[in-house]
């Protein structure tokens, strides 16, 4: 499956694109906002592609041309403000679901944030984040996707282990970086976790099985 990367320069985006870059099953396109970025990546052999998410919904359908799946990854960054949050983890996860529609792809993964369904549970501290995330979700169960909602907890730059909890409703919790990658890798292809959303921190059981079991 051709898969279009969206935030493959972030934190786990890094991981995705090893990953994608090793898979037997999968080919990846990387989409980047920076033509050194690109460059960075061309010289491991990943393919990418130069676009903004406050580019117009027809850039960012260019970019996925030739895809059959979309992982949208992407975020404005804990240094922007709330204008950036709004632009780029809310209106570009929507322009990016458009886009998506438009050419005919129908698997999109996202990820999103621990209870960002569920507003009672927001970090305060981080609400405008929790916001874009919410409704950018909604837009995504709106759609005529076929959709996997990954809601990570705190995120670690620790190896990963393989084992982690899911379940739609988890309040607390953290994960390393790489096993989300692998769980988003995992649910590509697992019926089980099409058309769901699930909250998604460390645990007892293989990813493998955890998404079987959801």
């Amino acid at each position: 499956m051709k898969v279009l990367l969206v935030g493959a320069n972030g934190q786990i985006g890094q991981h995705l694109v090893n990953l994608l870059k090793d898979s037997k099953e999968h080919a990846v396109r990387a989409m980047v906002r920076k033509e050194e970025q690109a460059e960075a990546l061309n010289k491991i052999g990943v393919e990418t592609v130069v676009a903004s998410l406050e580019d117009s919904v027809e850039a960012i359908a260019e970019a996925g041309k030739g895809c059959e799946a979309v992982i949208f990854s992407a975020g404005s960054g804990g240094n922007t403000g709330s204008d950036k949050t709004l632009l780029v983890d809310l209106d570009g996860a929507v322009k990016t679901i458009e886009a998506a529609e438009r050419l005919g792809i129908k698997r999109f993964i996202m990820v999103s944030a621990l209870q960002a369904h569920k507003r009672e549970n927001w970090n305060d501290q981080l609400r405008p984040y929790y916001v874009a995330k919410h409704y950018a979700d909604r837009m995504l169960e709106a759609s005529n996707l076929t959709y996997t909602i990954i809601r990570p907890g705190g995120l670690l730059n620790e190896p990963g282990t393989g084992n982690v909890s899911v379940a739609e409703n988890l309040t607390s919790g953290s994960i390393p970086r790489e096993d989300v990658a692998r769980t988003i890798i995992t649910a590509l292809n697992e019926e089980h976790t099409f058309n769901r959303s699930f909250d998604l921190i460390s645990g007892g059981t293989s990813i493998t099985d955890a998404l079987k079991a959801i």
